[in-house]
């Protein structure tokens, strides 16, 4: 609608930053041939890449041209739109492409404070505009940050300020020891990962996280010989042999709702790569519903601790399908 209308007018030469995509957005109305697929995030990565279109997890380069879908989260959304504005050639046109419930409305008005806008096409939820790159986003620009304990984030990280509770309190209720081989899945970037290089007995630790630029954050973070990184979707990655132990704060929202299948795939796919007396150690939301399938899953399942808003739980010996 954005292009038959006028609002978005595309070079005619020139490769085409898409910035950000997520899996089920419709990108055929585009020159695909044309098109570089940006995105961090990994599933959103493969799917695109499946698809045959170029893929990129960073921006680089230069540009003719870019569409930014933007995120929900208000400081992730300025870094990106700064990003597009210094690899897009300077006056060429970027996109933004987002929903009202994601805060575009919001965007649309303190862009237009710094630089030239568009007028916006709007459709149902949704809203569309375009300005020209340039420097006027500089102060959008974000460079990685320091917290408490030395740790190193950037903005668009999940808890870029500090570690979340439920993190928090799972890293305290770890054992003293933990089996020789661990895994961190969906480790973010690395709070739960020091908590378990610190206790005794582990030999290998994989961390496994499907956002880039988190995972380049544990990569500062973690300087233990025993780590190992892995850039990949948590609900499909395999360790090169069965572990001990898997730790884990799934996440369970893709959009504003909360998604309890997301971390049900995390709890499936931990049991999967655990050793036949291996354990998980899980933190999550009291009102998430996993209680029901940790019991098809493990054969011992019991509360470690926990507050008001978070249920830690130790789950035993996966029960595996008899051939």
């Amino acid at each position: 609608m954005a292009l038959n209308t006028g609002v978005m007018v595309l070079p005619d030469v020139g490769m085409i930053a898409v910035i950000r995509p997520r899996i089920g957005d419709d990108l055929s109305c585009l020159p695909k041939d044309r098109l570089a697929v940006i995105t961090g995030f990994k599933p959103d990565y493969d799917a695109f890449a499946q698809q045959g279109y170029a893929v990129a997890s960073g921006t680089s380069g230069s540009y003719g041209a870019a569409i930014v879908c933007l995120p929900r989260a208000k400081a992730d959304a300025r870094a990106i739109l700064a990003d597009a504005a210094k690899v897009v050639r300077p006056g060429g046109i970027i996109v933004v492409d987002g929903q009202k419930t994601d805060g575009v409305d919001s965007v649309y008005k303190d862009l237009r404070v710094l630089v030239p806008v568009s007028e916006a096409l709007a459709k149902a939820h949704g809203k569309i505009f375009s300005f020209a790159a340039g420097p006027g986003l500089a102060s959008w620009v974000t460079a990685p940050q320091t917290i408490a304990d030395g740790f190193i984030t950037r903005s668009g990280v999940f808890s870029a300020n500090g570690a979340d509770r439920g993190s928090a309190l799972l890293a305290a209720a770890l054992p003293a020891k933990l089996p020789a081989r661990v895994v961190d899945l969906g480790a973010g970037w690395g709070y739960l990962s020091r908590a378990i290089l610190a206790r005794d007995g582990v030999s290998s630790l994989d961390l496994v996280e499907a956002e880039d630029a988190a995972l380049a954050c544990a990569r500062q973070n973690i300087t233990d010989p025993r780590a190992a990184f892995h850039w990949a979707d948590a609900t499909a990655f395999r360790p090169a042999a069965p572990v001990g132990a898997v730790v884990c704060n799934p996440p369970f929202h893709t959009t504003r709702d909360a998604d309890p299948a997301l971390g049900i795939a995390f709890l499936v796919a931990a049991h999967r790569m655990l050793s036949g007396s291996g354990t998980l150690y899980l933190v999550a939301n009291r009102h998430l519903p996993y209680d029901r399938v940790l019991a098809t899953l493990f054969r011992e399942v019991e509360v470690i601790g926990g507050d008001s808003a978070f249920k830690l739980t130790r789950a035993a010996f996966p029960i595996r399908a008899r051939p």
